[in-house]
This record gives C-alpha cells, sequence and structure tokens, in this order.
C-alpha cells in the first residue's frame, strides 16, 4: 500500500460574478439594480457589500431630496400661514410640540409666553402692519382724496398710468418683505412646531389636534371651523328667512290705502339711497365702534392679555362657529360643570356693547360669580368676520346658542343669557327666539335705538335719522322683550352718561326706565293704569336707595300683599302674560302692586355706563 500522503486540495473558491452581468446571474448570484462600471469578477459577498452600498448611496440620495422637498414645504407654508401672537403656558409650562426635523422640541419653559419672532420676522412684520394700517387710512380718506385730485386736474391717464406702475412696484416689493418674513419664520423653531399642528388640524380637526392647537394664539382667520349653524339641529325653519337669514320682527305692514304709488317711490328714492349710504358708511361704524380695524389694532395688546388669562387662568377653550350668512364668529367657553358650586351648571352667554370683546369685556362679571360662561364677539369684532348689521347679529346669536346645546351640551333651561349695553339687542332677540331659556339679564340697556339716535345727531337730521334707523339699525329692544314669558331682571346705571338723552345725572331720562314700563305693561296691562305709570315713574326717578324706599313708604305698599295677591293668581290662572290681574282692583291697589313689580324687575348699581359690574350685583331675576 502506498502510504505517500496525497496533497492537500485547496479549499473549494467562492464562484465568481462577473460585475457586468449581475443583472443576469442564477438564483445564488446577486442581482443588482445597478451595473458595475469595472469589468471584473467580484465574488458573491464582495458583490453584495457592493450592492448595499449603491442602495444606500440612493437612498441617502432619495433622503436628501426628501428633506429638501420638506423644508421648500414648510417655507411656502410660512410664508403665507398666520402671525403667531402668544404661546399660552399651561400649569406654568408652555405648550411642547415637535421642531422641524420631528425631534421633541426642549421644554418650553425657558420660551416667553409672548411668541418671540426673530429679528428678521420682527422688521418685516413691522413693515406689514404699518402698511396694513396705512392702507386703512388711506381707504377711508380716498373719497376726499379723489375730490382733491379731481379738482387739481390730477385724474387723466398721463397721470394715473405712472401711478399704476408706482403701485405695481410697491407690491412687488410687499411680496418680497413678506417671502422675507416667511423665511425668518422658517428659521424659527416655534413657528415651525405651530406651523406644523396648524396642518395637521386643518388635515384631521381631531380632539387631539384641537387640543395641540389650542396652545396657541395667532390670527384667527387661519382657525379651523369647530361648528357649522345647521349642524344637528332641532329646529324646524332651516328655511331661512327672506334676506337669508333667521327671521326678525319687521314693522307692520302698511294698509293697502296708505301704500306708497309710483310717483311716492320716485320722490322717496333721494332719501333712501341717502339713508343707506349713512347707514353702511359712518353709521354702522358710530353703532359699533368696535367693528373699526384701527380701534382693534390699538387695543391689540388688551385683547391679547385678556385671552391669554381667559385660557391659562380659567381653562377657556377657544372656538370658530360659522353661522348661516357665512360670517365667522369667535367665541370662548369656560366650563364650570364640574366644581361644587351649583351655578357652575348653569351656562352665561354674554353678549357684549358696541365696543366691547368678551377679552375685557362682561364676561368677567358671571366668572367672578362661579358661573359657565362662553363669550363671543360681533361680527366685525376681533376674530369674528362679517358687518355687525342687526341680521347678521341675529345671525350669530344663533349659531351661538346652537353651539352651546348641541357641542356644550346644555339644554335651554340651563341657560342664561347676559347682555351689556347694545348686546341687549342680541340678547332679546335670543329671547324671543328660545322661550325656553332659563333667564334674562339686561344691564345698561335701552328700550329702542332712535331717541338715543337723535341725541347725537342734529335736529335737522331728524328724519334722515328715524328713517336710517328703522331701516337699517332698527334695534327693538322692547319689542322683542316683550315676546319672552321667562324671568327678567333689568339693571340701571344711576350715573349712565350713555342711554341717558339728556345728562348723566338725570337718572328719570335713563331708557332703561321706559324698558322696563314697556315690559310690565305688557306683561299686567290690568295694573300699568295711568296713575301707576305715574307712580313707577316717580320711583324710577329716585337716584338714592333712600329716595326709592321714601317713594314706597308714601304708597304704602305692603310687599306680603303684594306677594300673595300674584301667587294667587298664578294658582288659579296658569296662562302666559298677559295676565288680567288686577282687573277689579283699586287705583291705590294697582299702584302698590305696580311698584312692588318694578322694584323686583329692576335694580340701580351705582356706576358710569362702562363700569364693570360687580359680581355681587349680577343675580338670577325674580319670579313667581
Amino acid at each position: 500500500m502506498n502510504t505517500t500522503p496525497r496533497p492537500l486540495s485547496p479549499a473549494p473558491r467562492p464562484p465568481l460574478v462577473d460585475a457586468r452581468r449581475l443583472g443576469e446571474t442564477p438564483a445564488n448570484h446577486v442581482r443588482s439594480p445597478l451595473l458595475l462600471p469595472s469589468a471584473e469578477l467580484l465574488t458573491v459577498p464582495a458583490a453584495t457589500a457592493v450592492c448595499e452600498r449603491r442602495r444606500a448611496m440612493a437612498a441617502g440620495g432619495e433622503g436628501i431630496l426628501r428633506r429638501w422637498l420638506r423644508g421648500a414645504g414648510l417655507l411656502y407654508l410660512c410664508v403665507r400661514g398666520p402671525r403667531l401672537y402668544r404661546v399660552y403656558r399651561v400649569n406654568g409650562r408652555a405648550a411642547i410640540g415637535r421642531g422641524r426635523s420631528g425631534e421633541e422640541a426642549a421644554p418650553e419653559g425657558s420660551w416667553e409666553s409672548f411668541y418671540q419672532p426673530r429679528a428678521l420676522e420682527k422688521h418685516t412684520d413691522s413693515i406689514l402692519a404699518w402698511v396694513s394700517v396705512l392702507w386703512t387710512i388711506s381707504y377711508y380718506s380716498s373719497p376726499l382724496a379723489f375730490f382733491y385730485l379731481y379738482r387739481k386736474g390730477y385724474v387723466n391717464m398721463g397721470r394715473l398710468l405712472p401711478l399704476g406702475q408706482y403701485g405695481m412696484t410697491l407690491l412687488f416689493l410687499l411680496a418680497g418683505v413678506a417671502c422675507l418674513r416667511g423665511l425668518g419664520r422658517w428659521s424659527n423653531p416655534q413657528y415651525i412646531q405651530f406651523i406644523s399642528i396648524l396642518e395637521r388640524t386643518k388635515m384631521d380637526n381631531s380632539v387631539e389636534n384641537k387640543k395641540k392647537l389650542s396652545s396657541y394664539n395667532f390670527d384667527f382667520r387661519s382657525w379651523p371651523v369647530d361648528f357649522y349653524w345647521n349642524e344637528m339641529s332641532s329646529k324646524e325653519y332651516q328655511t331661512l328667512g327672506p334676506s337669508g337669514g333667521v327671521p326678525l320682527l319687521k314693522p307692520e305692514p302698511r294698509t293697502r290705502g296708505a301704500a306708497d304709488g309710483f310717483l311716492q317711490k320716485i320722490q322717496k328714492l333721494p332719501c333712501q339711497i341717502t339713508s343707506y349710504v349713512v347707514a353702511h358708511s359712518f353709521g354702522r361704524r358710530m353703532l359699533y365702534p368696535g367693528s373699526v380695524y384701527l380701534l382693534q389694532k390699538a387695543i391689540m395688546p388688551m385683547l391679547l392679555q385678556g385671552q391669554a388669562r381667559l385660557v391659562e387662568e380659567y381653562n377657556g377653550k377657544r372656538a370658530k362657529l360659522l353661522s348661516c350668512d357665512g360670517n365667522e364668529i369667535d367665541t370662548i367657553f369656560v366650563d364650570r360643570r364640574s366644581s361644587s358650586d351649583d351655578k357652575g351648571s348653569k351656562l352665561v352667554i354674554c353678549c357684549e356693547g358696541n365696543a366691547g370683546f368678551y377679552e375685557v369685556g362682561c364676561v368677567s362679571t358671571p366668572l367672578e360669580a362661579g358661573y359657565s360662561v362662553l363669550g363671543w364677539n360681533h361680527p366685525g369684532f376681533a376674530g369674528s368676520t362679517g358687518i355687525p348689521f342687526p341680521q347678521n347679529e341675529a345671525n350669530a346669536m344663533d349659531v351661538v346658542i346652537q353651539y352651546a346645546l348641541y357641542r356644550l351640551g346644555f339644554s335651554l333651561e340651563d341657560v342664561i343669557v347676559y347682555a351689556w349695553s347694545i348686546g341687549g339687542f342680541t340678547a332679546t332677540w335670543a329671547s324671543m327666539a328660545y322661550p325656553d331659556l332659563h333667564a334674562l339679564v339686561l344691564d345698561a340697556s335701552f328700550d329702542d335705538l332712535v331717541p338715543l339716535a337723535l341725541k347725537v345727531m342734529p335736529e335737522s337730521w331728524r328724519g334722515l335719522v328715524t328713517r336710517t334707523v328703522r331701516k337699517y339699525l332698527n334695534l327693538n329692544n322692547a319689542e322683542q322683550l316683550c315676546r319672552y314669558q321667562g324671568p327678567v331682571l333689568l339693571i340701571r346705571r344711576t350715573n349712565d352718561e350713555i342711554i341717558t338723552t339728556t345728562n348723566p345725572e338725570d337718572i328719570a331720562s335713563n331708557r332703561g326706565n321706559d324698558l322696563l314700563i314697556l315690559l310690565l305693561q305688557h306683561r299686567y296691562p290690568q295694573v300699568m293704569s295711568d296713575e301707576s305709570r305715574l307712580a313707577v315713574r316717580m320711583w324710577l326717578s329716585a337716584a338714592t336707595p333712600e329716595q326709592e324706599a321714601s317713594v314706597f313708604s308714601h304708597y304704602g305698599v305692603e310687599e306680603d300683599w303684594c306677594l300673595s295677591v300674584l301667587q294667587s293668581y298664578k294658582a288659579e290662572h296658569s296662562g302666559p302674560f298677559p295676565w288680567s290681574v288686577g282687573e277689579d282692583m283699586s287705583v291705590e291697589g294697582k299702584q302698590q302692586l305696580a311698584l312692588y313689580l318694578a322694584q323686583k324687575h329692576l335694580k340701580s348699581f351705582e356706576a358710569t355706563h362702562c363700569t364693570p359690574l360687580a359680581a355681587s350685583a349680577f343675580q338670577m331675576p325674580w319670579s313667581i
């Protein structure tokens, strides 16, 4: 046997792969999506490594492209995005979100509550803000400027063409400034975090996204709509009125014989055109000065501070409501239903005055009293859009009540409407349209707008003022109030300088007195005789509690007797107002009963018109 050892055969070499034919190799070879440039033969492991590197390079290229596109998209959103005012603090910390790259942002306790823009954004924002103010001033002064240019002979094509060129150049410059502002926002992680949340909320208006978005205060025009006027509505009059809004009380139609003929209509046409121009130009701005843009711009810091107080201290929830006329209504809701106080289960809807905003308005009174509160701004005020004409006001009030019922979950029996000054119009409309409301509280309100309008206008304009108010600005509070059957409380300011027709010290000329008398005349017509009205007027002329007590003593008012009379009548007659109580009563008895009813329906508050109402003076109305 040959014992000579055989030479060891070399280890089997891995199969060679033609790098140029990787795409055509069998299954045991590596298939490459890219052909390698060299013609060398590689082993399978080496080819696999090369392919992995190629895939990583391709993925890296796609990642760079994706990041570039995302950055460009964010830059576009920053250019067209809304102005950010504030990052709210909750429990001492600001909102926490994600930055541009998706990583969790650092704890934002170091961020100031006011949004801190970068220098580029800050300066470009100031330029655009000033341009906006100057444009508003130019808009209001344009008729005078056009008249002046026309008189000077500048209104011709030779003069207007260069002006058009200058205007186009200015527009291009402003567009450049807006792009620079967007670049400044793009470099700010706070704004990137905000705009990302806003875009997610627009695509998915979920509770979680809305909660994150509510941590920011920004231009409300970009806030998504939270509630629509016809959403889950139980009303059967979805067919709206002839004006495209909710029904309003209209003047009584004239008889056929008294109707104007064709010639009379032609003769009245200039007056009607004048009334329209007056109402839609300076008339509605005098009536609602809070809708003037320059005023809103001047008090913007106060509004931002008041909004922050409601959100941070009272956990207020902001929402945008869309009314039937397309106006967007800015609201805020403070929920107290979880508190131990029974007042928290009642919702107080606050209607502000003609220069009032819920940020700094009458919502503070029921808040301090412990109630749940829903505040809203008139159309054209702050975050609300539109023009505050009576029809738009009623449309806005309607969607606010719908929101309280169908989104916030309150019943009409738990809703109280509280109004200050001119807010009495929307409050009385609500009481007329929703007769099951729990109660109505009117503070410093009036019966009709015409006497107050005549007070501030020249006597020679009496006909024009009356016609304009009745046609376009008819705030008929007393007429609407008389349609309500529930409890009512009127609060009269003893030194009111706005709704008195003579001077603030003359409390007898306060139009709240007329509102009370009209209400009592409607509800208790048999009690309110001429003698009774004279006694009530005497009581209303008393400027101090001592004088009021003296009037009661003069007429010998026995409160227990008055209450027993009313209770006995209610027990025997369960019908609505007007009541026939006092039909067989003596003159002295009617006077006592009229004074007793006046005292229960009206309370005096020693203050001027704009003094905030103390929480202790906010009481529920009296009811039998």
